[in-house]
C-alpha cells in the first residue's frame, strides 16, 4: 500500500511539471487555428490595418480595437471577374491622359476584368454602338508617347439632357457595363457625378419603355464612378497637379526659350498669353521659371494705375542694359474692375509710352499638344492604376470619388467636394475676393505667387546687413543648379546680404576662388543647364584647414552647398572640423542637386526631372527606331550609381518591360524569366522590348552580360541592341519643374539662413555648433522641410551613397503589372477616401 501511494506521489509530481508544457501546446493549437481561419500566416507583415470605419490604426485583441487580417495569395488576376468597365476621355484633351487609358486598361484586364473604349467622350457613351468596344492589352501598347487621347474626346450638349443621359445608361446596361472611369475636367467630372445619382430614375425609365428587361436592370441596379483629373489649366482644387499640365509647361517653356533668343538680336519687349481659362497656374509657374518682368494673372488683379507701375519695371530692366524684356498674360486676367486684360492692350501700352519694339504671341493650342512629359505619363499611369482599384473596390454606397495627387502618395476624394471648392475660388474672383482666391487655389499656389513677387521686383534693402553668404555647386553638374544659384542671389540682395559665388566646389573654398556676385550677373541664369559657377567631386576633409583659413579672411558668415551626395557628405565633414577650427562653426545649408536623386533628406533633387526627361525621350526615340524591324529588344543603361530612381522612373515613363536597379535584387533565374515573357509578348502583335538597367544594379549582370544573355536566349525569336546614355543625361535646358524647384529652394534656403544668423550672433560675432544649424533642405510629401545633418546620417547608407528608405519603390509594382508580369497587388500603393476640406501641409 505504501509503494502504491508513492507512486502515486511521484507520478503527480511529474503531471505538475508537465503543466506548463500542455497548456502552451494548447495556446499554440488555439492560435494557429485562430489565424487560419483568418487566412492570415503569422509572419506576413500585414496584421496591422486602417479600421474602416474611423481610420484609427488599430490592433486585434485590444479593447475598443480592430483587427483586419489580409486574405492570403488572393489571385490578383481575379479580382475584377465579372466586372465590366468602360473608361472615356471627355473635355479639353490633355498630354498624359493615353497614359491613364492605357493603365486603367491593362490593370483592368490584369485583374479579370471586361474593359470597353468609349470613344467621343459622353457623345460616344450616348450614341454607343461601335464608339463603345472592347479594349484588349495590346491595343494601348505604343500610345505612351503620343499627346491627345487616342479614343478621342468631345464637348457634349446631348449628356446635358435627361434624354441623353437615358441612351447612355441604355447603352452601359446592354453591355454589362456598371463601373465608369472618366478622364477629364470638373465639368466632365460633374456630369459624371449627376449621371450616377440619377442612375435608378434612368433605369426605371429604360424599364417602363421596355428597352430593358427587368434581369438587365437588376444586373445593373447601380453605377460605380471615379474621376480623374485632365486638364492642362491645373485648376482643380484638390489635386497637387492635374494630368496635362506638367507637359504644357513644358510646351510654354520651349517657346520662351526660343523667343529669347530673336528677341535680344533686337532688343523686343515680347507679350505671351498662355492658357488656363480662369486659373493662372500656368501663368504664374511660366513667370517664375523665365525670369519674366511683370505677370497677370485672374486671381490677382493688378493694382489701379499698373500702367505706370509696368512702364518704370520694364523701363528698369532696359537701363540695366538687358535686352529682352517678358510679359507673360494668363487669358483670363482683367484689371480690378474685371476689365479684360488682352495681349493688344498691353503691347499698345508698352509701345505708346516707352517706344519699344514690341511684339505679341498667343500661344493657343500649341500647349494641348506635343510628346507628354515623363511627370504626366508617370502621374497618369498612377491614376489609372488607382482609379481601378477604386472601381474594384467600390460597393453600392460608396460615393463618387476623383483620384488626386497629395504629395507623392495617389489619394482618393470626394468628387462633389472638390468640384465645389473649386467653384468657390471662381465665386471668390467675381466677388473682388482675390486675396481668398489665392488661398482657396492652395498654399503652393500663394507660395508661387509669393515668391515671384519677391524675385521679379527690385526693392534693395536701404540697410546692409554686413552679413557674407558663400554660394556653391559641388559634385557633378545638373540642370536647374543656375536657377537656384540666382533665387539665391538675389534673395540675399534683397535681404541686404553680400553674396559671394565659390568656383570650383570645396576646393575654390580652399584655394580662393571666391567673389562677389551681383543681381544683374545672374539675370537670365534660370534657363541655363549644367554650373555657372563650376563644380568638382573634392571633398573637404582633406582641405578643412585651408577652407577655415578663407572663411575667416572672406569673412562668410554662412554657406549654401548646392548639390549632390558630395554636397551631404561635404557638409558632415565640415560638422565635423568644427571641433578643430571654430571658422567652421557657421551655418551650412544643403540644397539636393543631382540627377541620382540619392541625397538623404529629400524625396526630390534639383537635376532629376530633367534628366527623367531626356532618358525618357530617347527610349522613344530608340523604340521609333525599330518601327520597321519585327521583334527587336532594347538593353538601355541609366545613370544614377547606386540609387534606382531613374532606371525605375524612365521604366514608368517609357513603357519598360523591365527596369534592373540595387535596391531590388535580382538573380539568373529573374533574368531567365524576363526572357521568357519577353518570347512570350513577342507572339502578340507588340514586336518590341524595352529593359532599363541602372549602371551599378550588378557587378556582375553587367549591361554586356544581360545584352549577352538576352541576345543567346532570343535566337529565332528577337533581336538585341544596347545603349548605355552617359553624360547626355547630366545636360540639356532644365525642365519647368527644375526650374521652378531650384528657385523655391534657393529662396527658401537664404531666408532660412538669415534666421538661423540671427539665432546664432552672440557676443558680437556668429556661433552655430548646434545640430540643427546645418541642415539639408528638402522636399517631404508637400513640403519643404529642413533637417539636420546628423540626423539624416542613420538613415544613409554611405557604401552605396543612397538614403536607406526611399519612396518611390512602391511604385515598382505599376511598372511590374502594366508589363504583364503577375505580382501581388497588395504592395503598391495603399490610398483611402479622404476629405478635401482637410488640411495639408503644402510646399
Amino acid at each position: 500500500m505504501g509503494v502504491c501511494l508513492l507512486d502515486l506521489l511521484v507520478f503527480g509530481v511529474h503531471l505538475l511539471s508537465w503543466i506548463p508544457l500542455i497548456g502552451l501546446a494548447v495556446f499554440i493549437w488555439h492560435y494557429t487555428r485562430t489565424n487560419t481561419h483568418h487566412g492570415s500566416a503569422v509572419n506576413d507583415g500585414k496584421h496591422i490595418s486602417e479600421n474602416s470605419t474611423n481610420g484609427d490604426i488599430t490592433q486585434h485583441g485590444a479593447p475598443g480595437r480592430f483587427f483586419t487580417m489580409q486574405p492570403a495569395h488572393v489571385d490578383p488576376t481575379k479580382m475584377g471577374v465579372g466586372k465590366a468597365i468602360a473608361v472615356l476621355t471627355s473635355g479639353g484633351d490633355a498630354q498624359g491622359m493615353n497614359a491613364a487609358v492605357r493603365a486603367v486598361v491593362r490593370v483592368g484586364i490584369y485583374t479579370g476584368a471586361k474593359v470597353y473604349f468609349v470613344h467621343e467622350g459622353y457623345q460616344g457613351l450616348v450614341d454607343g454602338g461601335d464608339h463603345i468596344c472592347p479594349a484588349t492589352w495590346e491595343s494601348v501598347s505604343m500610345m505612351l508617347q503620343l499627346g491627345g487621347t487616342v479614343i478621342g474626346s468631345a464637348r457634349c450638349q446631348d449628356f446635358r439632357t435627361k434624354e441623353g443621359r437615358t441612351r447612355a445608361a441604355c447603352n452601359l446596361v446592354k453591355l454589362g457595363v456598371t463601373n465608369l472611369c472618366v478622364i477629364g475636367g470638373d465639368g466632365s467630372l460633374t456630369g459624371a457625378d449627376q449621371f450616377r445619382s440619377e442612375w435608378s430614375e434612368l433605369l426605371q425609365v429604360l424599364l417602363k419603355a421596355g428597352k430593358i428587361t427587368g434581369e438587365e436592370a437588376k444586373r445593373s441596379s447601380h453605377l460605380n464612378i471615379v474621376g480623374i483629373v485632365g486638364s492642362i489649366d491645373n485648376d482643380f482644387c484638390g489635386t497637387d497637379m492635374t494630368i496635362g499640365t506638367d507637359s504644357a509647361l513644358h510646351r510654354i517653356m520651349e517657346v520662351v526659350d526660343a523667343i529669347a533668343t530673336t528677341a535680344q538680336s533686337h532688343q523686343r519687349a515680347f507679350i505671351l498669353e498662355v492658357m488656363g481659362r480662369h486659373c493662372g497656374y500656368l501663368a504664374l509657374i511660366t513667370a517664375l521659371a523665365s525670369g519674366a518682368d511683370w505677370v497677370f494673372i485672374p486671381e490677382m488683379p493688378p493694382e489701379e494705375g499698373w500702367e505706370d507701375h509696368l512702364c518704370r519695371r520694364l523701363a528698369n530692366q532696359r537701363s540695366l542694359g538687358y535686352r529682352l524684356n517678358v510679359i507673360i498674360l494668363a487669358e483670363g486676367a482683367t484689371d480690378r474692375c474685371g476689365k479684360p486684360i488682352t495681349c493688344d492692350i498691353v503691347k499698345n501700352l508698352v509701345t505708346k509710352k516707352l517706344g519699344f519694339d514690341t511684339r505679341a504671341t498667343i500661344l493657343g493650342h500649341v500647349q494641348r499638344g506635343g510628346t507628354p512629359s515623363a511627370f504626366d505619363r508617370i502621374l497618369g499611369s498612377r491614376m489609372g492604376m488607382e482609379a481601378m482599384m477604386a472601381l474594384l473596390e467600390a460597393t453600392p454606397d460608396t460615393p463618387a470619388c476623383v483620384v488626386s495627387l497629395s504629395g507623392n502618395q495617389a489619394i482618393r476624394l470626394p468628387l462633389m467636394e472638390c468640384v465645389q471648392v473649386t467653384k468657390d475660388v471662381t465665386k471668390a474672383m467675381a466677388e473682388g475676393r482675390f486675396e481668398e482666391a489665392i488661398k482657396l487655389r492652395g498654399t503652393s499656389f500663394e507660395n508661387n505667387w509669393n515668391t515671384y513677387k519677391l524675385l521679379a521686383h527690385v526693392n534693395p534693402a536701404e540697410v546692409k546687413s554686413n552679413i557674407n553668404i558663400g554660394l556653391m555647386n559641388t559634385g557633378a553638374p545638373c540642370a536647374g543648379m543656375n536657377a537656384a544659384v540666382r533665387s539665391a542671389v538675389r534673395t540675399g540682395i534683397l535681404q541686404g546680404h553680400q553674396m559671394l559665388a565659390v568656383h570650383d566646389g570645396f576646393e575654390g573654398l580652399a584655394y580662393g576662388n571666391i567673389e562677389p556676385i551681383t543681381w544683374s550677373t545672374v539675370g537670365d541664369w534660370t534657363g541655363q543647364g549644367g554650373s555657372n559657377l563650376g563644380t568638382k567631386r573634392t571633398l573637404p576633409a582633406s582641405l578643412l584647414e585651408e577652407i577655415s583659413l578663407n572663411i575667416a579672411k572672406f569673412n562668410i558668415h554662412a554657406l549654401i552647398i548646392i548639390g549632390g551626395f558630395e554636397a551631404f557628405v561635404g557638409g558632415l565633414e565640415i560638422v565635423t572640423g568644427r571641433e578643430r577650427y571654430e571658422e567652421l562653426c557657421i551655418p551650412i545649408l544643403i540644397i539636393p542637386a543631382t540627377v541620382s536623386n540619392n541625397v538623404p533628406g529629400s524625396e526630390f533633387s534639383i537635376g532629376a526631372d530633367t534628366a527623367l526627361n531626356t532618358i525618357t525621350a530617347t527610349c522613344d526615340r530608340i523604340k521609333q527606331s525599330a518601327a520597321g524591324t519585327k521583334r527587336r529588344v532594347f538593353i538601355i543603361e541609366t545613370m544614377g550609381g547606386y540609387c534606382g530612381y531613374l532606371a525605375t522612373m524612365a521604366g514608368l515613363a517609357a513603357g519598360a518591360d523591365a527596369a534592373y536597379i540595387y535596391e531590388e535584387p535580382f538573380r539568373i533565374r529573374d533574368l531567365k524569366i524576363n526572357v521568357e515573357h519577353l518570347v512570350e509578348k513577342m507572339k502578340t502583335t507588340v514586336k518590341r522590348g524595352l529593359i532599363l538597367r541602372n549602371e551599378k544594379c550588378n557587378s556582375n549582370y553587367t549591361t554586356d552580360f544581360i545584352f549577352n544573355l538576352y541576345s543567346e536566349e532570343g535566337q529565332g525569336v528577337f533581336d538585341c541592341r544596347k545603349n548605355v546614355l552617359g553624360h547626355m543625361q547630366q545636360g540639356g535646358t532644365p525642365t519647368p519643374f527644375d526650374r521652378n524647384f531650384g528657385t523655391k529652394m534657393g529662396t527658401k534656403a537664404v531666408l532660412w539662413v538669415t534666421d538661423k544668423l540671427k539665432e546664432c550672433y552672440r557676443h558680437g560675432r556668429i556661433f552655430a555648433n548646434a545640430p540643427d544649424s546645418a541642415c539639408v533642405l528638402g522636399l517631404k510629401k508637400r513640403s519643404l522641410v529642413f533637417q539636420p545633418l546628423s540626423e539624416l546620417k542613420e538613415n544613409t547608407d554611405f557604401e552605396h551613397r543612397i538614403p536607406r528608405t526611399q519612396w518611390w519603390l512602391s511604385l515598382r509594382p505599376i511598372l511590374k503589372i502594366l508589363a504583364k508580369y503577375k505580382i501581388s497587388l497588395e504592395i503598391s500603393e495603399k490610398t483611402s477616401m479622404e476629405s478635401v476640406i482637410k488640411k495639408r501641409g503644402v510646399v
